[in-house]
């Protein structure tokens, strides 16, 4: 026989063992004792999970419901926005990015303009700066950058760039 079987029947004999070694009494105490911890563990592993998921699903799917049709709402008004005619942003002038520059504590080093395209030159900015700056041109000018050459100075995050931007739209 395998080792598992002799093992097994190793146990059952010594079940059987105790088991008999019991009074009528003791057997039915341990069997009524067996049932209420089988149940309760039953209990507690499969009905208990089971009923405390439910009642935390009725209560949360009312908020589920709402969320759904107010994200079924905002893409209705977004399809509906995205045939509206967008309103274009003002032109890039040297004027407007000299005072944007300054309102995020940066300073141009030189501007040039030539029609939808400007080139800049920072020197010694801080490059959290200059990427809020960015972000910022992006999304309120719709000025993409087109070329970029940033260099990482002594004082850590403090750069020196040029750039090259041009405003319209950013593909």
């Amino acid at each position: 026989m395998s080792k598992l079987k002799q093992t097994m029947q190793h146990y059952q004999a010594a079940g059987a063992a105790f088991w008999q070694a019991r009074s009528e009494q003791e057997r039915r105490l341990l069997g009524i004792g067996g049932a209420v911890l089988g149940l309760a563990l039953a209990y507690s592993l499969l009905l208990a999970p089971a009923l405390d998921g439910r009642v935390k699903l009725q209560q949360e799917l009312p908020l589920l419901r709402q969320q759904a049709a107010e994200l079924q709402a905002l893409a209705l008004e977004a399809g509906q926005l995205k045939g509206q005619n967008q309103v274009a942003p003002a032109a890039m002038t040297r004027d407007a990015l000299v005072a944007s520059l300054a309102a995020s504590s940066l300073t141009a080093q030189s501007i040039s303009l030539t029609g939808d395209y400007a080139k800049l030159q920072l020197n010694g900015v801080q490059f959290a700066n200059l990427m809020a700056w960015l972000a910022a041109q992006r999304a309120d000018s719709r000025v993409a950058v087109r070329e970029a050459s940033i260099s990482a100075q002594s004082p850590a995050g403090m750069v020196d760039a040029v750039l090259t931007l041009r405003q319209g739209d950013s593909k």
